[in-house]
């Protein structure tokens, strides 16, 4: 357990003590820290101590859980792109909270996400959060805090992760060139796992392309192809995921009673296709950052400071979009008002349900224009 706290001082002091001899765990905590830092690899480890303590084979025990297949441990991931719907926690934590565990001395439910549940989802979880049973112990992991509501936040004993900076980012991600590794670790501003991402494979297409609607924008001249190519890249992250769900789920199968291998193949099913469309969304999410960071780079180079720049491997490029921009007399703070629309449009499609394609051929227009 302690490994994976081992860069995370505030953790350590919260969970050691707790799951020292003669400690004793929360019933609820709330992981918070940015996406990357170790959360989920935390709750799982955490999960595991829990659910193995007094087990008769516990390293059997710790392999079920790793594997997702334990009976006593529940992992809740939101079906909603923005919002936790009731049905994510009504049968899965608050009803199944009041049954006695089946096989260890606890039960255990980790619930990603916390920031995104609603008035509706957050009533429902109050009373297990106030009164659970002795045997039962929530984790709340998010990305967010400011975001998870104070009625939640309240009943669960904060648990910090600190973000790894971007020179320790890069010193991990073997197999990248160094300059490449730094410039991901920045543009994923702390998210280790978005930096190896943007580094490697369908990642690294997409922030390609990012750079490419971004580029086009600093020429003056919209580009429906390539907002066209974005969106696509951004489908085949979705389709990607998708399909490393499936197979995850054909993989635990053998670990499972043959009567629950029906309704887990189901459920399967079930999460790769969530896994597809939050990656998707994500995905084209993630996109248009790298586009507003591009533009943000080519502010400070213009601004006469380029060791502020984030992509430090295409540093030639920035400042050639930022010498085309001078020499048109666009003004410094303009390619800083083209972030601020991307920042528009990025609310658009996660609350508004814009059209991709419409949305990102509209807002490669009005870029040109502004930077034209």
């Amino acid at each position: 357990m302690l490994a994976a706290l081992e860069r995370h001082p505030h953790a350590r002091a919260v969970l050691g003590g707790a799951l020292a001899p003669g400690g004793a765990p929360s019933h609820a905590y709330l992981f918070h820290g940015p996406a990357g830092s170790g959360k989920r690899a935390a709750a799982r480890a955490l999960a595991g101590v829990l659910l193995s303590e007094g087990s008769t084979d516990r390293e059997g025990a710790l392999a079920r859980v790793e594997h997702g297949t334990h009976p006593d441990l529940t992992w809740v991931v939101p079906t909603g792109a923005t919002v936790m719907r009731v049905s994510d926690i009504d049968e899965p934590v608050v009803a199944a909270a009041t049954r006695t565990p089946f096989e260890a001395r606890r039960r255990v439910f980790v619930i990603e996400g916390a920031d995104l549940m609603n008035d509706e989802a957050a009533n429902r979880m109050l009373k297990t959060l106030e009164e659970p049973p002795s045997y039962a112990h929530l984790v709340l992991l998010t990305d967010n805090l400011s975001a998870v509501l104070p009625t939640i936040a309240s009943r669960c004993q904060p648990v910090r992760f600190d973000p790894r900076t971007p020179e320790e980012i890069a010193r991990s991600m073997s197999g990248a060139e160094p300059k490449t590794a730094l410039a991901c670790a920045r543009l994923a501003m702390g998210d280790a796992a978005r930096a190896r991402m943007l580094a490697f494979g369908e990642g690294a297409a997409l922030r390609g392309r990012a750079e490419a609607f971004a580029r086009a924008a600093c020429a003056g001249r919209p580009a429906p192809a390539v907002a066209d190519a974005l969106v696509e890249r951004a489908k085949a992250l979705g389709v990607a995921a998708g399909e490393s769900v499936t197979e995850a789920v054909a993989a635990e199968q053998d670990m499972l009673p043959r009567k629950e291998q029906s309704r887990a193949r189901r459920d399967g099913e079930d999460r790769a296709k969530r896994a597809a469309r939050g990656a998707r969304t994500d995905a084209l999410d993630m996109a248009l950052v790298l586009v507003g960071l591009w533009l943000r780079d080519v502010a400070f180079v213009m601004d006469g400071v380029p060791e502020l720049v984030y992509a430090v491997d295409r540093l030639a490029q920035i400042e050639e979009d930022a010498a085309s921009l001078r020499e048109r007399d666009v003004p410094t703070g303009r390619p800083l008002d083209g972030v601020a629309a991307i920042d528009e449009v990025r609310f658009g499609l996660r609350e508004l349900n814009l059209t991709e394609e419409s949305a990102l051929d509209a807002l490669g227009v009005h870029l040109a224009r502004l930077l034209g």
